[in-house]
């Protein structure tokens, strides 16, 4: 059965009708057009569908829509503000921390989320952070770089 589900989007107000059960990754996607989202696995074990969620990084693959009703949610489409990339963002551009770039926005949102909760990591916190988030290409070493570097970034603008 559909129901009115209310959250807040990339810091506008959004509202979908829609069965309650459906994840989150679809509703995101199809309903609301958002594709930086990536479908992995379907079992929350890749990290490709991560989002921010009240500023905790979750698998969107696995979260039932009806639970973000009243939430805040953060796509890759609304960590960019006023044009301008996130020290994270540039940072993995910087380093060529992608390949393919099928795992990037998972991979920065979730480092966004570990710099939220810790803004000064050790290279192991970083290494640990992103342990469930998983690339094929290889490029596992620029992306801790990347990581570092946005820390300090980020640690400049506070």
């Amino acid at each position: 059965m559909n129901e009115n589900i209310s959250f807040t989007l990339n810091d506008k107000a959004v509202s979908v009708n829609t069965d309650g059960e459906r994840p989150l990754l679809w509703v995101l996607r199809t309903d609301l057009g958002l594709t930086g989202t990536k479908y992995g696995c379907g079992k929350a074990l890749c990290g490709a569908c991560t989002v921010i969620m009240d500023g905790m990084a979750v698998r969107s693959c696995v979260i039932p829509v009806s639970s973000v009703k009243g939430r805040k949610i953060l796509t890759i489409e609304g960590l960019a503000k006023n044009g301008k990339l996130h020290p994270i963002q540039e940072a993995f551009a910087k380093h060529d921390a992608l390949q393919c770039g099928f795992c990037t926005p998972g991979m920065i949102l979730n480092a966004y989320s570990l710099l939220l909760s810790n803004p000064e990591p050790s290279r192991q916190d970083i290494i640990d952070g992103m342990e469930y988030n998983l690339c094929r290409c290889g490029a596992h070493t620029r992306i801790i770089r990347a990581i570092e570097e946005a820390a300090q970034e980020m640690k400049g603008a506070r």
